[in-house]
């Protein structure tokens, strides 16, 4: 028989987390206030997801578009991520969260990339949570990575070999996406990954997303039948199942 939908838990959910600028805005306070803000919200965030058996945290932390943002919003999120990185990675580590930034590191800093693959190697051994961390990240220059990687290799492109070179090839693909802060579109997260996730889009301002949020979104989701191209009638007395990779 398949699982109650009340006791179902999302294995992998992703985030896009939209809303910080707005939320400083609205407060008087410099932008770069409000995603010091979203840090605190992706904290709890984590912890929430531990508690809850989510074996998958992927968030959206900064788009191959964000370049275009005011330049002194975007050294502060640079000088942001290597603060982040000193004070957060101690505590992940000790929680057993496993961490992975996937995006295109040619831009950032050599000290930035040399603190993003020391986090990686410090905390690879953890099994409680994968947390992934996009940054410059695109869900299109993730496909066409893929291709290129093949493409070099000399290997046919197929649905499965593309699949194995994505740049989350090392977890399935998300049960649940969320976007916080009203808005409706994924905004090129994830193109290839989220071909069969729930979305949840949620009101909340990134900042003021919490274990409520979270847990509302989980709600949903258990609400969710998830047939993948078949029936309800097939999928009567069928073990639920899980988002499937590419065949």
């Amino acid at each position: 028989m398949s699982e109650p939908a009340s006791s179902v838990v999302p294995h992998h959910v992703a985030i896009v987390m939209d809303g910080n600028g707005r939320w400083a805005t609205r407060r008087f306070l410099p932008r770069i206030a409000g995603h010091k803000q979203g840090l605190d919200s992706l904290t709890r965030c984590i912890k929430a997801c531990l508690a809850r058996g989510i074996g998958v945290l992927t968030v959206f932390a900064f788009s191959s578009e964000n370049w275009n943002r005011p330049p002194e919003e975007v050294s502060g999120l640079m000088e942001l991520l290597a603060l982040s990185l000193a004070r957060e990675v101690p505590s992940l580590k000790a929680n057993g969260v496993q961490l992975h930034f996937i995006g295109d590191r040619q831009r950032l800093s050599v000290k930035v990339q040399a603190g993003l693959t020391q986090a990686e190697l410090s905390t690879a051994g953890n099994q409680r949570l994968v947390f992934n961390v996009c940054f410059n990240y695109g869900g299109r220059w993730d496909i066409a990575q893929a291709a290129q990687k093949l493409a070099g290799r000399g290997e046919t492109i197929t649905e499965l070999s593309l699949d194995r070179a994505m740049a989350l090839a090392h977890v399935p693909d998300p049960d649940l996406l969320i976007r916080t802060g009203g808005e409706l579109r994924i905004s090129n997260f994830l193109l290839w990954q989220a071909a069969y996730s729930e979305l949840h889009f949620s009101d909340r301002l990134w900042p003021d997303f919490d274990e409520a949020a979270l847990d509302e979104a989980i709600a949903v989701f258990r609400t969710r039948e998830r047939r993948f191209g078949q029936t309800s009638a097939q999928l009567s007395g069928q073990p639920a199942p899980s988002t499937p990779k590419a065949a």
